[in-house]
């Protein structure tokens, strides 16, 4: 406050003193110069008067010493014969200077001229004499920038004088205005005696506290909330900004064999020297969400740390632990499962279609043949879709971090599996269509060619009669390469949807029998789909036909 008001008053004074000095530098200067031309032009018409009552001789060298102006006397043709300051056998002739011509024309002359170089301005008043002679006053004094610079000094002085006066003065006011402000009770902003003009601003202030004493009381009560949910959390939770953790719930505590004032309020490492953990934290925290599984005392958990964004500026990030044991324990056995099945399955499949050739060499009564080795082979074959499909799953399941990755494109594998299905979608009747960019990515280049099987096998199974199936390949929105494939079916419910990439799930059990299906191609295409970090997005609705999406 003291450094605004010493900078407004100092420029307010500053500008005044000089504009004052100008103004009153400006009248003055012009004041006198009037009077200097009234002075040489009186003057002048006075030697006039005595030159032509006395003639030249009035001007001996004495003329000059009795007057500060410049007396000369200038013949018909411009000759110098008297001059009170120089010899006139030194000086020019005069018959080209303009007050010598106005003079001789008009008989008087009265003119200024300007010294850039000595800063000054000359008045020249010249009469005609009677004789034709003439004579010229002039006199020379400080131009008005002159003039000013004189009197500069003494304006920057009494500048200075004033400044310091004004910083005393505003020194002295701003501590008077200053100090009731500093002994306002902030507690009580209403009770306090103070400045009209402060009024609005206590006023705002007192429900300002009363707003945040309620947002306090807010937060107190949402924070016993979290508290409560949290602490009896079967799963573990961490809570961390940029740099430390700011919450650790029980179950995570005892995971860590921590305490939660052994982690608040410092760096992860605190909780645990788990590389995984930091990694994944440290991925969180640049943005993006990641997953890991930890082994922890013969356990397996499952990680999963997710960013907290404000304002689209990652903030901290959230941090769940998932006992995952028993789940990966029937996933074992769910592997174990499909291994044995399919290893059992080889030979009543082999036996099958033996009898089914037997059968159709007329080894049986005639009459019987078609029919049922028409069904022993029907069933043989789906028997045999099946095996292959669970060990295909199986081979997904126990090689995910084993297949060889490579260079694949995209549109050359969907025309592959347009030249294999051809022939199946004609005996349909449906038109099958594959088109869009060659784009290429690095990947299993058997299992890429699965998924899209899978699914066009699927389009073309549960089509209508002259329906269509559509293979796309494109980017989506956000540039990732993606498979559509559309087609013109039955669809799919909406209850069904999440759950048809389940092993052995099918919407319509007797449909699949009719078509040949086993339950597991979209098993297959999902982990597929895992193994390649792709996700997966269907669009279907009942009689509308179903869209599914893979976005890699």
């Amino acid at each position: 406050m003291r450094t605004k008001i010493f900078r407004h008053s100092g420029i307010l004074i500053i500008m005044a003193v000089i504009l004052t000095f100008l103004t009153m530098s400006w009248a003055m200067y012009d004041n006198t110069a009037d009077q200097l031309r009234s002075s040489v032009k009186n003057e002048c018409k006075y030697y006039k008067f005595a030159l032509d009552k006395m003639g030249d001789t009035y001007l001996d060298e004495k003329a000059g010493d009795i007057t500060d102006s410049r007396v000369t006397l200038i013949d018909t043709d411009g000759t110098v014969l008297f001059d009170s300051l120089e010899k006139v056998d030194s000086m020019e002739n005069h018959s080209s200077r303009p007050e010598f011509v106005e003079a001789v024309e008009k008989g008087y002359s009265d003119l200024s001229r300007y010294s850039e170089t000595l800063r000054s301005k000359t008045y020249y008043s010249a009469l005609k004499l009677e004789n034709g002679k003439v004579v010229r006053v002039s006199l020379t004094t400080d131009s008005v920038l002159g003039f000013m610079l004189n009197g500069i000094y003494l304006v920057g002085l009494l500048i200075a004088g004033i400044l310091i006066l004004e910083f005393v003065l505003v020194r002295q006011m701003t501590n008077k205005l200053v100090a009731p402000i500093n002994r306002i009770d902030l507690e009580h902003p209403l009770e306090n005696i103070t400045y009209e003009e402060l009024s609005p601003l206590l006023g705002r202030i007192h429900q300002q506290q009363k707003q945040i004493g309620q947002q306090l009381e807010e937060m107190r009560h949402n924070q016993e909330e979290y508290l409560a949910i949290t602490e009896y959390m079967k799963d573990g939770l961490i809570v961390t900004n940029q740099s430390v953790v700011l919450s650790i719930n029980r179950s995570a505590q005892e995971l860590f064999d921590v305490t939660a004032k052994e982690c608040v309020n410092h760096n992860i490492v605190t909780v645990s020297r788990n590389q995984e953990l930091k990694e994944a934290l440290d991925e969180a925290l640049k943005g993006r969400s990641e997953e890991r599984m930890l082994e922890i005392n013969g356990r397996v958990y499952q990680l999963m740390a997710n960013p907290v964004r404000v304002d689209d500026v990652v903030s901290g990030a959230v941090i769940l632990v998932l006992d995952v044991t028993e789940k990966q324990k029937a996933e074992m056995m769910r592997k174990e499962f499909s291994a044995n099945v399919s290893h059992e399955l080889k030979t009543p499949l082999m036996s099958i279609s033996g009898y089914a050739e037997i059968i159709e060499n007329n080894m049986v009564k005639p009459e019987d043949i078609p029919k049922f080795a028409g069904r022993i082979h029907s069933e043989a074959s789906r028997l045999s879709s099946l095996v292959e499909d669970i060990i295909k799953l199986s081979r997904l399941d126990e090689s995910e971090n084993s297949l060889p990755m490579e260079e694949v494109n995209l549109l050359l594998v969907c025309h592959d599996v347009e030249g294999q299905l051809s022939m199946r979608a004609k005996e349909r009747k449906i038109t099958m269509q594959v088109r869009g960019e060659e784009i290429r990515i690095k990947g299993a280049r058997q299992i890429l060619y699965e998924m899209v099987y899978n699914l066009c096998d699927n389009a073309i199974k549960y089509n209508r009669q002259n329906g269509s199936v559509e293979v796309t390949v494109s980017r989506s929105r956000s540039g990732r390469p993606m498979i559509t494939v559309a087609d013109t079916g039955i669809g799919i419910a909406k209850e069904d949807q999440q759950r048809i990439f389940e092993r052995f799930y099918r919407v319509d059990k007797s449909h699949s029998r009719e078509t040949g299906g086993t339950g597991l191609g979209l098993s297959i295409v999902k982990h597929g789909a895992i193994l390649h970090d792709a996700k997966i997005k269907i669009e279907s609705a009942l009689g509308a036909g179903t869209k599914i999406m893979i976005e890699f």
